[in-house]
């Protein structure tokens, strides 16, 4: 089973979520927060495999949240009604596994979950279009890497930068999934990101981000 955390400052909200997941029958969710603040400490007490953090709560908001838990075992899906860009990138930037919107449907939210959980990242389609056109737009300069990356490891981040999941880039590239796996670790040490949205952030921001 997949346990799950659920943070959002309105019961009627932490209720629908619950009952979707729980019908997904993989899915069990452990534990509730009504704030950031309750949230940090429940997911450290419970340390569940996923934790569902509304951006906007009292006293802690989900971005807080992400960078709180970020480098622990739980894996941060941000799922919110507000897809500003104020709230996107910041939340991709400071390690979240996925970036939803509330108005999704429930298929989404159980997907983004087990994407979170193998090591994948799911981002809501309206969403994912709005990165697509900040690739296009003027990009910073690219960041110093700790380790430079081979030829392979730089086709696996524009493949992860294009959301291709391990089993799409091993079938791409004519390689095995757990060799892919052992890539994407690679290029997360090199990159100095957190998981496998941190080398689509970098994809983006380089370039190289496959068609």
């Amino acid at each position: 089973m997949i346990r799950v955390v659920i943070a959002d400052d309105q019961a009627m909200v932490r209720d629908g979520l619950r009952r979707i997941l729980q019908a997904a029958g993989d899915v069990e969710v452990v534990g509730e927060a009504g704030d950031g603040v309750e949230a940090v400490a429940v997911v450290r007490e419970l340390r569940p495999d996923v934790a569902l953090v509304d951006v906007r709560m009292p006293r802690m908001d989900g971005l807080a949240v992400t960078r709180e838990l970020a480098g622990s075992s739980t894996r941060v899906v941000v799922v919110t009604t507000f897809d500003l860009d104020e709230y996107v990138y910041p939340a991709l930037r400071l390690g979240a596994s996925g970036f939803l919107l509330k108005r999704s449907g429930p298929a989404l939210l159980v997907a983004a979950v087990r994407a979170a959980v193998d090591g994948d990242s799911l981002i809501s389609p309206e969403v994912t279009v709005r990165l697509l056109k900040h690739v296009t737009g003027p990009r910073p300069p690219r960041a110093a890497l700790v380790e430079p990356l081979t030829e392979r490891e730089l086709e696996v981040a524009a493949h992860v930068g294009a959301g291709r999941t391990n089993a799409e880039i091993a079938a791409e590239l004519f390689i095995s999934a757990g060799t892919v796996k052992t890539h994407v670790a690679a290029i997360q040490r090199k990159l100095a990101v957190r998981n496998r949205v941190g080398i689509a952030v970098w994809a983006w921001d380089s370039g190289n981000v496959a068609p």
